[in-house]
């Protein structure tokens, strides 16, 4: 005899404490005596948002730059690599995050270089240079050369019209990164990268008079700077359907439609989510199971949602199965998504996406750099302790909400659909 058991993933509460230094800069201490090592984060408030229209991909860029050695330190991996460290970062629409982690005895070898990059990173010609022409190529690699690579650019201008989150983080074009001159970079830089645009998380084996100790050190005397301000239009509200069709040099037809969401502090974030997840999320999804499994239409189908600071956006995104005509795949995902609309989902569906969701963050908290990174980026957005409530309002999620969802984003004057086509394959 079977029985059916109910998984529950118990959350544990991410302790933390937060101080904040005379210039600013915010400090987040995550305690943990059950490791040997700690992780250093500093996140800044700054995004491909925030980047002039004209000169775009200036947040990427100092991804790159940031590792290109400062005025005291040639070369920013080597004296973390010999502290037994290994580090990363990356770029969002929002933030830029830069993270390492190290033994918890060496830490004070991440302090040094954190701060000193913020204080006196190298700029010359030379530098700025050699990271040009690698976000360049990263670029033509990514973005131009490869199929279906220009996808995001197109929708993104397709779905905004004023905002800044209508390019994306690598640039709207790649002549914005080839002609910054050292100058515009500079004042980049000095708007930007300061402790009162910052937020530094310290997670490990370490104590938080010993992490004040450290920051007030080395990030003490840095200046503040002004906090970014984020001042640009806001979308409106979308009154009429986009379309776009592109032909390229692609394998097959592909389908990509996208709804205007809520942002990520908004509380039908968490029903929103939860929703791409019945309708797209993996093999037993909705749309796997009646567009590919049963339909055949689609080799592959997901729904998937951009949890972005301002105004996001939900995508469904589709490879048709060769000699499908589009219109008819489109057909079939519209009618899938009226019967959604219209008799939304069952406690059964709703409950197993809820305890896949929190699984996921229980063994995402497994590791302390996620911890820590997750501690930075929450702050950012609003307050790290978001971390520790976060399941508690997925759980409150009901059905009656998933359909009020639905019918308000799948209204069809907020969709943008893309049908990107295999070359010679215009459909009339």
């Amino acid at each position: 005899m079977q029985s059916n058991i109910l998984l529950v993933f118990l959350q544990p509460m991410i302790s933390f404490e937060r101080f904040v230094l005379s210039n600013g800069l915010k400090v987040l201490v995550h305690e943990d005596n059950t490791t040997p090592m700690a992780v250093v984060d500093v996140i800044y408030d700054v995004g491909a948002r925030d980047e002039d229209p004209n000169h775009t991909g200036f947040a990427h860029l100092f991804e790159h730059l940031m590792f290109g050695g400062s005025v005291n330190i040639p070369i920013y991996d080597e004296p973390l690599q010999r502290a037994g460290g290994e580090n990363n970062a990356f770029t969002t629409n929002d933030l830029t995050n830069y993270y390492c982690q190290l033994p918890v005895e060496n830490i004070e070898t991440a302090f040094w270089l954190e701060s000193d990059r913020m204080i006196s990173l190298a700029f010359n010609a030379k530098s700025l240079e050699v990271q040009r022409k690698v976000v360049c190529e990263e670029f033509k690699e990514h973005y131009i050369n490869k199929p279906y690579g220009d996808v995001w650019h197109k929708l993104r201008t397709m779905a905004y019209k004023h905002h800044p989150y209508r390019w994306m983080t690598i640039g709207d074009k790649l002549e914005h990164i080839e002609k910054a001159t050292l100058e515009e970079v500079k004042s980049f830089f000095q708007r930007y990268y300061h402790p009162a645009n910052a937020v530094l998380v310290v997670a490990g084996n370490i104590t938080v008079p010993r992490v004040r100790e450290l920051a007030e050190k080395w990030f003490g005397e840095i200046k503040p700077g002004t906090p970014t301000a984020h001042n640009y239009e806001q979308e409106p509200e979308q009154t009429e359907a986009r379309q776009m069709t592109v032909e390229a040099s692609v394998p097959f037809d592909a389908l990509y439609k996208c709804w205007h969401i809520c942002s990520r502090t908004d509380a039908k974030y968490y029903g929103t989510d939860l929703l791409t997840d019945i309708l797209g999320g993996g093999s037993s999804s909705r749309l796997y199971q009646a567009l590919v499994k049963e339909q055949h239409l689609f080799s592959s189908i997901s729904c998937y949602h951009l949890g972005a600071s301002d105004a996001g956006l939900l995508t469904i995104e589709g490879k048709l199965i060769k000699g499908v005509d589009i219109k008819k795949a489109e057909l079939a995902l519209n009618e899938q998504l009226q019967r959604f609309k219209q008799k939304g989902v069952t406690n059964e569906e709703l409950e197993k996406v809820k305890n896949k969701t929190e699984s996921a963050m229980a063994f995402e908290d497994i590791s302390l750099m996620n911890r820590a990174s997750s501690l930075a980026m929450y702050e950012i957005i609003g307050d790290a302790n978001m971390m520790n409530t976060d399941l508690a309002k997925y759980r409150e999620v009901t059905t009656q909400e998933i359909l009020e969802l639905s019918n308000e984003i799948f209204r069809e004057k907020n969709s943008n659909t893309l049908y990107y086509l295999a070359k010679n394959k215009v459909k009339e």
